[in-house]
């Protein structure tokens, strides 16, 4: 009877620590979708974010999240601006050559794919993020890389990414160098003070909420509520430091 009460609580355990790995990931899956297509100026995206029954985890089942998160637990469906039509034929640096100049709807072909790209890195980059502060460790590119992802849900994820790359360039090393550069991009997204206060805010509602889909409507306003409130907060800060400093003075 006593063995049986320590394996459910070990199972809640794994349930609860699956829940939070999973509303991270893909909470920051939906900042991105949202808040970094927004800021580049790109096209809103209907999307939402679908969950499955987790009430039967096992050790096992935490062990095939962190090596494939898609069709695990959850996934967001739609949010992406390019799918990868079968018309495409080869990268669009071979397209851009062949015409002899770059047009413009070239250029926004390529900025949307490095989008895509980004926005797939923020996810698992996001639950690294959560497992760091959890730990009590240090967020660091040089410790959190591409391939360090494959241990945050990100092997679905990365998949997708390399088959964008290969639109890109059919250069190898090129094709490393700009996932490199765009790597940064992912990180340095999450590791914004601002942007983080969204994901943070989005995968607590996840957690409360308990739903099996979160809509389109739901993702959107707990993002720029969060991004209201932390403006609010820092500007709140910077006039009561002013007012701090010219009492002083």
């Amino acid at each position: 009877m006593k063995r049986n009460k320590i394996i459910k609580t070990f199972n809640l355990d794994k349930i609860i620590e699956l829940k939070q790995l999973t509303a991270f990931h893909e909470a920051g899956h939906a900042a991105g979708i949202h808040l970094n297509n927004k800021a580049r100026c790109l096209p809103p995206l209907s999307f939402k974010i679908v969950f499955k029954e987790t009430s039967r985890v096992r050790d096992a089942d935490i062990r095939a999240y962190q090596a494939s998160h898609h069709d695990c637990s959850a996934s967001v469906e739609g949010g992406r601006l390019i799918k990868l039509f079968p018309f495409i034929n080869g990268p669009i640096c071979e397209l851009a050559e062949h015409k002899g100049s770059i047009l413009q709807w070239e250029k926004d072909y390529r900025e949307k794919l490095e989008a895509d790209i980004i926005n797939l890195l923020i996810g698992p980059l996001a639950e690294a993020k959560y497992v760091a502060e959890t730990d009590d460790e240090l967020f660091n590119y040089k410790l959190v890389n591409i391939n360090a992802l494959k241990n945050y849900g990100g092997n679905s994820d990365i998949f997708l990414i390399y088959r964008y790359l290969q639109h890109l360039s059919t250069d190898k090393q090129q094709r490393e160098e700009i996932l490199d550069a765009l790597f940064m991009e992912a990180f340095n997204f999450v590791n914004n003070d601002e942007n983080w206060a969204a994901i943070s805010k989005l995968a607590r509602y996840i957690l409360e909420s308990n739903k099996s889909t979160i809509c389109y409507e739901e993702i959107i306003l707990m993002l720029d509520q969060a991004i209201a409130h932390f403006q609010r907060q820092v500007s709140f800060m910077a006039q009561h430091h002013y007012w701090g400093w010219f009492k002083e003075a």
